[in-house]
């Protein structure tokens, strides 16, 4: 039996070595057949290993190891408190936020570590009030689900995702990719249309209103969103790769099965800021719903063109900005790593412009890019912003491991895959729970941490509530690096009010 095995493996080892010998495609392995094969396995494995051997909790990119074992504990409600203090290194980071909490104040935060996931956290802004939009609202929480299509995830991972929407009381954007089955599954919706206008086209690719309204009564949909770029690929269109457009998929989309399914990067029936609001204005009047942009940030002309065009008959109801650092399921690496301004930049070039309107109250503002997380949300209702999107943040919360392998179909965790057998792995119904955990245990440290700084609801945060820390030189407010005016970052007297009054009835209604 002994002789056997080794006449087995040696016989496998004569294989690999001819094989390597008499391929061309890897002069190591001909050079040296057998063993510069554990050179590629080293390289197959090295995220891994990295990921869990060799890297420190706060080295790894996009998300650190603290980060993500912080949204896993989240999900699972499991204890999501870390001792011993920080290992950050605040000695010597530069763009370090520190939030500034008050001694004294007439909101306070619970003690007990659960309490305030239940106490609802609405927008402190009626999308689509200020132009009297026929079925304005007020979206009920301030965290919801990014855009991410049908086809770039799995059905399962839609699924779970919809169904956690349903559970937490937020929205989920449904992605370029169209309204799937799996977006129906009791969850709220935001519409994204693409430039290859997915759902709502006709049988030669152009836009089709009258799909649209019909896509949109048959529905909970809320808002549509018109997304002119996203943060990981800005100025390109959206990629499904081949092998992730199934027959299934193809037939939502309208496409072929099997082949790239590659989005113009701009859009064609719009081609300048005047005929996107007439757009915009289009969409809302045949469909009464609330309708704005999604975009990252490059060359402002467009938006100094935009606020100029803009009139209380035609502006459009909520920006939602996208950070450079966003992910996607693939994207060529330049555009991913060099392409738009990060978040905060890009988003303060931008307010900065409305506020100097006088135009912030009438805008819902929606950021995205890494916002999943309480220091970087917090970081973005001081500059300005109303909501968060949370994309891959959420994939963490329903298994995602950071295996980055969205774009090749082979997610091991079912996530990211149109394969079967990996898709199953993935139960909508227990990952549905971890993603309305998540999203509530998100809205609840936000909600503690605006009572430590004195105020009832992330929105009323300013951009003096945070500094930025060079190392342990100095501080400077956010209102001061970004250059903002006194007042900026936080919603008017008015809607202050409103949201104080709301907030008060919620934490009467859920006590600590």
């Amino acid at each position: 039996m002994k002789k056997t095995l080794t006449a087995l493996g040696a016989a496998a080892v004569g294989a690999v070595a001819v094989r390597d010998l008499t391929q061309k495609q890897h002069a190591l392995k001909r050079n040296f057949p057998v063993i510069a094969n554990l050179r590629y396995l080293l390289e197959a494995v090295g995220p891994e290993l990295r990921q869990y051997i060799v890297t420190g909790n706060d080295d790894e990119r996009p998300f650190s190891r603290d980060q993500r074992r912080w949204v896993y504990a989240s999900a699972k409600l499991q204890n999501n408190y870390f001792g011993f203090g920080t290992d950050n290194d605040l000695e010597g980071r530069t763009g370090y936020p520190i939030i500034k909490q008050r001694t004294f104040a007439d909101v306070a935060p619970s003690r007990h570590a659960h309490s305030g996931e239940e106490t609802p956290l609405p927008c402190a802004k009626v999308i689509g009030l200020a132009r009297g939009r026929a079925k304005a609202f007020r979206p009920a929480s301030v965290v919801n689900i990014s855009g991410m299509s049908y086809g770039s995830l799995s059905s399962n991972a839609i699924m779970a995702l919809n169904r956690g929407a349903e559970l937490a009381g937020c929205l989920q954007n449904t992605g370029e990719g169209a309204l799937s089955p799996y977006h129906r599954q009791g969850g709220d919706l935001v519409f994204q249309i693409g430039t290859s206008y997915f759902g709502c086209r006709d049988e030669d690719g152009a836009f089709d209103l009258d799909r649209l309204v019909e896509l949109c009564a048959g529905a909970p949909v809320r808002m549509v969103e018109i997304k002119l770029s996203q943060g990981a690929k800005p100025g390109l269109g959206g990629m499904l790769p081949g092998v992730k457009v199934t027959e299934e998929i193809a037939e939502i989309r309208g496409i072929k099965p099997g082949v790239d399914c590659a989005s113009p990067s701009r859009h064609a029936e719009f081609h300048d800021v005047d005929s996107l609001l007439d757009f915009v204005e289009t969409i809302a009047a045949a469909t009464g719903l609330p309708v704005g942009i999604k975009s990252a940030v490059g060359n402002m002309d467009f938006w100094d063109e935009l606020i100029a065009a803009m009139t209380p008959e035609r502006m459009v109801d909520f920006v939602n900005i996208d950070g450079g650092e966003g992910g996607t399921g693939a994207a060529p690496l330049v555009f991913a790593d060099s392409v738009a301004f990060p978040f905060r930049v890009g988003f303060a070039k931008v307010y900065k412009r409305f506020a100097e309107a006088g135009l912030t109250d009438d805008i819902t503002f929606i950021g995205a890019g890494k916002l999943g997380l309480p220091d970087n949300a917090l970081v973005a209702f001081a500059l300005g912003c109303d909501m968060v999107n949370v994309g891959r943040e959420a994939m963490l919360a329903i298994g995602c491991i950071q295996a980055q392998k969205c774009h090749t179909d082979e997610c091991p965790t079912g996530v990211a895959t149109q394969r079967p057998w990996l898709m199953h792995g993935l139960d909508p119904e227990l990952k549905s729970a971890r993603a309305a955990n998540y999203v509530k245990t998100l809205r609840r440290d936000l909600l503690k941490v605006s009572e430590a700084v004195g105020v009832a609801h992330p929105a009323l945060i300013t951009a003096d509530d945070i500094d930025l820390i060079d190392g342990l030189q100095s501080s400077r407010p956010l209102r001061e690096v970004y250059g903002y005016g006194r007042g900026w970052g936080t919603v008017g007297a008015t809607l202050a009010k409103e949201i104080e009054t709301i907030m008060a009835e919620a934490t009467a209604e859920h006590p600590a």
